[in-house]
């Protein structure tokens, strides 16, 4: 066997399954020790310092700088009991990642060591914006970026190190983060939605979003993922054929969790529970090697930060237990790739979930009212919301009949559709005499709406599942705030139109019960052709989708193209969340960032086939070269027929050879050619189109070498080791 991948099977094989998770109490006891949250603080600071930073957390007030002192210097003081050394802000640049920037609390004056954290490194930190994509928002020579607190989210400990959860903006104030964006959505999002919650509740003062975010990953032995540079640069394997066996059993969603990776799960569960993360499931997934894990639904700008360190958390543990955890959204071809379901729903502080069918007339027109504005915002804005999770690793994944299609839907359920169409069909609204909103029928037939209690379409991308939507788009390695600050504008968006829309009808004389569901009745029939409940993979659905309408995403750069349709430059300006050169920053940058990956990929795969496939096949070859000339010294002409197969082997050997260095020489043509390419966007439509496809052209030669190649001169981990070593 080849040495590289011999090495590494030996090594593999030695990674045993260990126990480093020291935890042996309750969780109840130590969950949440290493976060700041507002309980703690109060007992580091005074009641006016504690009470600034419950106004800025809770209720989004302005802290005052004449606290921040005080705050920080509590913050310090508990950081530093917990063995902190160092703080940082915490955050998330258009990179779906985090960024952070450490600095020391020890200073030095007169000679002397001393601890010191002021107000201002708390509230505002300045890393090199040129570090990261900003779009051309940068309108000066110097490359500014702040980096600034946002209270909503605890600080934390990690590794040592306070992290304070940060946004992050240009030197002239345009956000350069998903954060941002996100914290305006919600903002907009509960003023909409607390306007028409009022017309069934006057004591509505704002409304949240709930996320609950399901996180799915694979995970490989570090010593097989070390011997594969496709993963180790790119995070997926470029070349590889499918094993022989792979989930077609359905033997690993069932399947006990193999003990090794219970070791890891427990181990990374135990540091996020010190984080606060309450993490609810865990199990396998479709795929060999394949898990998810999720925590119980929190706000949102708490669980997409949550989800965020959750990511951080299992990659550092991984590594303790010699296992690598890989978030792309398709590492391996031919099985299931991962996603990331988000569980979005919306809530009163009054505690009302706006999303829960509800036992009297009352509760179910209000339900139904949030219901019809979430659907008809999807069915205007599909596109954008699907483009939302447009990356080159997802595309991978959607569409494939294995995930969400690529064209948006929405499921509803059979009764919940049924009573759609029959409100639809409906003539008049039946009120008491009193003209009061808590007699009204919705349906004639049903009183009471209970939610659907059938198997649920895993088909659809958008699905209602109760009390909530299902966003099944977004990817496994996606900061979710960039599909969710979309989500929860075009809602707000339709929220906003909802209301205005009663009032208009009241003041012309309707009642407002009659005024509403007039509304709901327009809106479901404006966006009926989004609701689907059938099979979202089925060519059927294909055709049926076209012929209403539904945009589906054919390729990522062209889907990027809507952050320059007026419709988007509207909808973000009239609820204050995107300015314009902030969407056309983010198409450059999103753009710009397809391009590079790609490029990665592309030239991956160009060496790994020059400098590990092509030499295995020649040594393979000159094997097969020489046992056929000893085969004729011995048989003479009888070696011939003896030698058919050999021969054959060798022929085939030969072609895909020649085919492979043809294949990986146009495949660098190509990418010089779009390389020399000025505007990103047409550089990223090249990419897709022609260095794309030569891609798969060089992965199908190099695949069918794999199985040509004796299995012991074979250079790389397979995929039947990656998957079940």
């Amino acid at each position: 066997m080849a040495t590289f991948r011999e090495r590494a099977l030996n090594e593999a094989a030695s990674h045993g399954s260990a126990r480093y998770y020291s935890e042996d109490r309750p969780v109840s006891e130590y969950f949440g020790q290493n976060v700041l949250d507002l309980d703690k603080m109060r007992g580091y600071m005074s009641q006016k310092a504690y009470e600034a930073v419950v106004a800025s957390a809770k209720y989004g007030a302005k802290l005052d700088r004449s606290a921040s002192d005080e705050i920080a210097a509590g913050m310090m003081k508990w950081a530093i009991e917990m063995g902190a050394t160092h703080y940082t802000h915490l955050f998330h640049p258009l990179t779906d990642s985090t960024a952070e920037k450490h600095e020391a609390f020890i200073k030095f004056k007169d000679g002397k060591a001393f601890e010191k954290f002021n107000g201002s490194a708390l509230v505002q930190q300045e890393p090199d914006a040129s570090s990261f994509p900003t779009g051309g928002l940068r309108n000066t020579f110097e490359a500014r970026g702040y980096s600034a607190w946002d209270p909503s989210s605890p600080v934390f400990l990690m590794d040592g190190t306070l992290c304070i959860p940060s946004v992050f903006v240009s030197y002239t104030g345009e956000a350069l983060d998903t954060k941002v964006p996100n914290l305006k959505s919600l903002h907009a999002l509960s003023e909409a939605a607390s306007k028409v919650a009022r017309l069934f509740d006057e004591n509505v003062a704002s409304v949240r979003v709930n996320l609950g975010i399901e996180q799915e990953y694979f995970l490989v032995d570090e010593s097989l993922y070390n011997s594969r540079p496709d993963l180790m640069l790119c995070g997926r394997t470029i070349i590889g054929h499918t094993s022989a066996k792979d989930q077609q059993l359905e033997d690993h969603y069932f399947g006990a969790i193999p003990s090794r990776v219970s070791s890891f799960m427990k181990d990374f569960e135990s540091e996020a529970y010190k984080l606060g993360i309450l993490l609810q499931t865990r199990h396998n997934e479709v795929a060999p090697n394949q898990f998810e894990c999720a925590p119980v639904y929190c706000e949102a700008t708490k669980a997409i930060d949550q989800n965020m360190m959750l990511m951080i958390i299992m990659q550092k543990v991984a590594e303790r237990h010699h296992l690598k955890a890989i978030f792309h959204e398709k590492p391996f071809d031919g099985v299931n790739g991962s996603g990331k379901h988000c569980n979005w729903s919306i809530m009163t502080d009054t505690g009302v979930n706006l999303l829960s069918p509800g036992s009297t007339p009352t509760k179910n027109l209000q339900f139904l009212s949030f219901y019809a504005a979430v659907v008809r915002a999807v069915y205007r804005h599909h596109y954008l919301l699907m483009s939302s999770v447009a990356t080159l690793s997802n595309s991978y994944r959607l569409g494939g009949g294995e995930a969400p299609p690529a064209v948006m839907s929405i499921f509803s359920g059979s009764t919940l559709y049924g009573v759609f169409q029959s409100i639809l069909n409906m003539s008049d609204v039946k009120e008491s005499s009193d003209n009061s909103l808590e007699s009204i029928k919705i349906v004639n037939s049903i009183p009471e709406i209970f939610p659907d209690n059938t198997d649920r379409n895993r088909t659809s991308p958008f699905a209602f599942t109760g009390n909530r939507f299902e966003f099944r788009a977004v990817g496994s390695s996606q900061n979710v705030a960039s599909a969710v600050f979309v989500l929860n504008s075009i809602v707000a968006e339709s929220l906003n139109d909802f209301h205005a829309e009663v009032c208009r009808l009241e003041e012309a004389g309707e009642s407002r019960s009659s005024a509403v569901m007039a509304v709901v009745r327009d809106f479901l029939s404006q966006s009926k052709d989004i609701m689907f409940e059938g099979n979202g993979y089925s060519r059927e659905w294909e055709l049926e989708a076209e012929r209403r309408g539904l945009r589906p995403i054919k390729n990522v750069p062209a889907a990027y193209e809507v952050y320059h349709e007026e419709a988007t430059e509207k909808l973000f300006g009239s609820i204050g969340v995107l300015a314009k050169n902030e969407l056309d920053a983010r198409f450059e940058i999103l753009s710009e960032t397809y391009v590079k990956k790609l490029q990665i990929e592309a030239r991956v795969i160009g060496d790994m086939c020059l400098n590990h496939v092509i030499p295995a096949a020649v040594k393979y070859q000159n094997v097969l070269i020489e046992n056929v000339k000893g085969m004729k010294d011995i048989f003479g002409a009888e070696s011939a027929e003896l030698c058919a197969s050999e021969m054959a082997t060798l022929k085939s050997i030969s072609m895909y050879i020649n085919k492979l260095s043809a294949d990986v020489e146009a495949l660098v043509n190509a990418r010089k050619k779009a390389n020399v390419i000025e505007d990103m966007a047409e550089r990223a439509r090249m990419y897709s189109h022609e260095v794309k496809d030569m891609m798969d052209e060089v992965r199908d030669s190099a695949d069918h070498l794999e199985m040509l190649i004796d299995d012991e001169m074979w250079p790389l981990p397979k995929y039947r080791e990656l998957l079940f070593f």
